[in-house]
């Protein structure tokens, strides 16, 4: 049985991932070449939808969730990795893996593993806006029969984000808003297997920006670092929309985050109860920027 991935290749685990004294540097201008940033823009990595920039970073993510089966309702808990390598600047190359175990039936082992490219193609600084594009591979047969699908699947993206740092004075607290999307088909290798496609959004109010952006309203920590979102991942194949609402936060400092949302199915063929989705992410081209986080071509 093929699991329901619950970020199509980003992956996660908790940790507590806590720095205080970090708040004053979250976004200096020495990040502008790390991340996905634009002008004073953060986008961070969240966690259902990727992120339209690059970088050189680990994650990793735990995912908890009642989806209908051939035998009623069963729970699928998956542990997720995924590692970005930079290959230039602009050009990262990622591998990602998941790990399940599921219940009626009983079934446990990797989902297929997946590679991936993806190029950052744009940024406009003054207008916060940020776009890519990618391909992720997802090679059917190597992970467990029990849980992977046979076959593979080829899925072309195009990623953008824009924060709303543009706005005028009057709107000024608007300013912390930004969305981003992600959308591409995942085309399935071999007759008689289904292809669909992917349309994911997110909503942000990002907490820092308002600190340092618009005006410091003497937010205490941990709230000061925080940016509250909604994701909305969505796939629609063979006449069927499944996906979910997934409300949450996440914490964020130069070096890494930390995130959480529920899972709220959109339909009954979405899952049957709320899930829950926790990440840990490290932002080794900051941790490490001359070592392991150094694009292998400057």
């Amino acid at each position: 049985m093929h699991i329901i991935s619950t970020r199509r290749g980003k992956p996660l685990l908790a940790a507590s991932i806590v720095s205080a004294a970090a708040n004053a540097t979250l976004l200096m201008p020495s990040l502008a070449t790390a991340h996905a940033i634009a002008g004073d823009r953060v986008f961070p990595s969240t966690l259902a939808v990727d992120d339209p920039g690059v970088g050189d970073e680990a994650n990793l993510e735990y995912g908890h969730q009642r989806v209908p089966g051939d035998n009623g309702d069963q729970g699928i808990n998956t542990f997720q990795f995924e590692y970005d390598k930079l290959i230039t600047q602009r050009l990262a190359l990622s591998v990602d893996g998941t790990y399940a175990l599921q219940n009626n039936p009983t079934a446990r082992g990797f989902d297929n593993f997946g590679v991936g490219l993806k190029y950052l193609l744009y940024v406009n600084e003054p207008h916060e806006f940020m776009s890519s594009i990618g391909v992720n591979a997802e090679l059917g047969g190597t992970g467990s029969k029990a849980i992977a699908a046979s076959f593979s699947t080829i899925s072309p993206t195009v990623f953008a984000g824009k924060g709303f740092g543009d706005l005028p004075d009057s709107l000024a607290y608007l300013r912390p808003i930004a969305v981003t999307g992600e959308a591409g088909p995942a085309l399935a290798i071999g007759a008689g297997h289904p292809n669909a496609f992917n349309y994911d959004f997110t909503a942000q109010y990002s907490l820092p920006y308002l600190q340092q952006h618009v005006h410091d309203i003497g937010l205490p920590q941990p709230l000061a670092n925080t940016i509250p979102l909604v994701e909305i991942p969505l796939s629609r194949s063979q006449g069927q929309t499944t996906g979910t609402v997934n409300p949450g936060f996440i914490w964020i400092n130069r070096y890494g985050q930390f995130g959480i949302e529920a899972q709220i199915p959109i339909n009954r063929a979405s899952g049957s109860r709320v899930g829950i989705l926790v990440q840990a992410h490290i932002f080794f081209d900051d941790v490490a920027p001359t070592t392991i986080g150094k694009p292998l071509f400057q």
